[in-house]
């Protein structure tokens, strides 16, 4: 009891929460499930400790102002285009674009690439953080999260110790929350409420990002394991992971460290875009991919720590 007590207080005192060892079934567990998901396979995961809330703005602006990061999105890159020809784009990222009825709904027309969007400036130069310093950090790549990770002593989450963490002790349920609806009741995450990718009801009282903490945490403490913003994990993504760490029985402390040719890292727990009609990324087993330089304004990341022995 003394020592359960002492690691409550320091993972308090860290903005952390104290992860027991345990096993646990890990996996889709509806008919949402996408085969990526399965099978559902056995997993036994060592102790750790996790952020209670992702990344905010001021959080990442300390890493900034004591290290002079540069991150991805304010790079300008080079590319070869179509003809063969190599080709220099100016610094920026992607941004939601709010589609109108009647347009042609594809990743490729709600998301544009903005010139001089950034951690700092979001939707772009005329966007600003100020005034959002408990807003969790966004468009940051996979390269950025892993560099703030480093210079504060921790690391990015399996996809396994982020799952379990997810849950909050609960046992083959669809959300964080149970198996009750996103739209049922009293709101339960930052998501989008309405027609995506055209009308949102703000039935959650968000459009876009939401503070940390907006939302009843999980049975674990944990904030917006569900929606606000999807989160990297360490693995690299393989869709056929699942299958072989079933094959094996009960896998302990799994990660996917075989690099894809695509640079693919995995993603989890849905974003303020995310709807039932869509992808219902806030689902705790749902897993996305997303390439390890890539940075959007819906994806940020929290941190784990492990626990001394």
């Amino acid at each position: 009891m003394m020592l359960v007590a002492c690691q409550q207080k320091i993972a308090e005192i860290e903005g952390m929460v104290y992860i027991k060892s345990a096993t646990f079934e890990m996996g889709g567990d509806n008919n949402q499930a996408r085969q990526d998901e399965l099978p559902k396979h056995q997993v036994k995961l060592h102790a750790y400790y996790i952020d209670a809330t992702e990344v905010t703005n001021a959080q990442f602006k300390k890493f900034v102002e004591a290290t002079h990061y540069v991150t991805t999105a304010e790079k300008d890159f080079e590319y070869i285009d179509e003809h063969g020809i190599k080709q220099t784009q100016k610094a920026g990222s992607l941004v939601f674009n709010q589609l109108k009825k009647g347009e042609v709904a594809n990743p490729n027309t709600w998301w544009t690439f903005v010139e001089g969007a950034n951690w700092k400036h979001p939707q772009g130069p005329n966007s600003s953080i100020e005034g959002k310093d408990n807003y969790p950090v966004v468009q940051v790549s996979w390269l950025d999260a892993q560099a703030y990770c480093k210079w504060s002593g921790k690391r990015l989450p399996t996809e396994a110790e982020w799952e379990y963490a997810a849950r909050g002790g609960l046992v083959n349920k669809i959300y964080p929350w149970g198996n009750a609806s996103v739209n049922y009741g009293k709101p339960k995450c930052n998501s989008w409420d309405g027609d995506f990718p055209f009308q949102n009801t703000k039935y959650d009282n968000y459009v876009s990002i939401a503070p940390v903490r907006s939302f009843t945490p999980n049975a674990y403490g944990l904030y917006d394991v569900a929606g606000n913003v999807w989160e990297w994990c360490n693995d690299w993504y393989d869709a056929n992971f699942y299958a072989t760490c079933n094959a094996k029985g009960i896998v302990e402390n799994p990660e996917n460290t075989i690099q894809n040719p695509e640079n693919e890292k995995v993603i989890r727990g849905g974003s303020f875009l995310c709807n039932d009609s869509y992808c219902s990324g806030f689902r705790v087993a749902s897993r996305m991919k997303t390439t390890m330089e890539t940075s959007l304004e819906h994806t940020g990341f929290r941190c784990v720590k492990d626990v001394e022995k």
